[in-house]
């Protein structure tokens, strides 16, 4: 079957069809990563879509809008070689009506971690995979864990506004050397990713212990020996399902999670981990 691009809502909704849809948002730059969620998608549904929008409304003022990769063309032939049956792709004009008043609002759970760090980047993910979740009306969507808090956010979201879809979290794809893939890597010169390197070694090292204050240590460890040009944005250890801090006494499942700059570009990686196990 031939790939199918919508341009718009209305090539969307004919294109679609009436089956079993699984939906796979991005923002395009697809990488490995992104070939995995898409695979996974194949796997539960007959018919694969995958979004391809950046969306202005999650970036700040000051954030890398305007130059984040845009690389239609080559997601078009990943998207093939991977049997997607549909390719979204609206204009920021035809996603969002002129005059547009309403968004969603993440709530305190938006507002901490990575929140805290980028204010209101959250509601404007919500806004658009809210938007998507309506105009595609799959039965599972596919998102990566590597974007920890917003899938928390979105399985948050899903549950409190009733909206009829399975979120299915797809485990991180990494370099052989550890490093988590991102669309931003492309931006990091040779001496830059050498630094960043020390994001993945610092959350095996804390995965590696079972206590809050020892997994803490020891991913800091790791952090403060890349020395200055890693400038750390935050380390926490939080409930995977809140992403509020856990305590000393917290016992099961943790996200361990941190960004950091190198250079001029902003990075994100975690690790889900078990402590004080019984």
């Amino acid at each position: 079957m031939e790939l199918i691009v919508a341009r718009n809502r209305d090539d969307l909704a004919k294109a679609r069809g009436g089956g079993d849809v699984a939906l796979v948002p991005t923002m395009g730059a697809l990488h490995e990563g992104h070939r995995s969620l898409i695979r996974l998608a194949r796997s539960r549904a007959d018919q694969v879509v995958v979004s391809v929008f950046v969306n202005p409304l999650q970036f700040g003022p000051h954030e890398d809008f305007s130059r984040y990769p845009r690389t239609f063309e080559a997601d078009l032939d990943v998207c093939r070689a991977e049997g997607v049956d549909v390719v979204f792709h609206p204009s920021a004009e035809d996603m969002y009506h002129p005059g547009r008043q309403v968004s969603l609002l993440s709530g305190r759970m938006g507002e901490i971690v990575e929140g805290a760090s980028r204010p209101g980047h959250f509601d404007g993910v919500l806004t658009v995979v809210l938007k998507l979740l309506n105009l595609v009306q799959p039965r599972v969507a596919v998102f990566g864990q590597k974007d920890a808090q917003q899938l928390a956010l979105i399985r948050r979201m899903v549950a409190d506004l009733d909206v009829p879809v399975e979120i299915v979290g797809a485990p991180t794809v990494r370099e052989p050397d550890g490093l988590a893939l991102s669309s931003r890597n492309r931006y990091l010169s040779a001496d830059d990713r050498q630094v960043a390197l020390a994001l993945s070694r610092a959350l095996r090292a804390g995965a590696a212990e079972r206590t809050p204050a020892a997994v803490r240590a020891a991913a800091g460890e790791v952090l403060a020996a890349a020395g200055p040009r890693l400038d750390l944005d935050y380390l926490v250890l939080v409930d995977p399902a809140t992403f509020t801090e856990v305590g000393e006494e917290h016992a099961g499942e943790a996200v361990l999670a941190v960004a950091a700059r190198i250079g001029t570009t902003r990075l994100i990686d975690n690790v889900t981990l078990t402590l004080n196990p019984a």
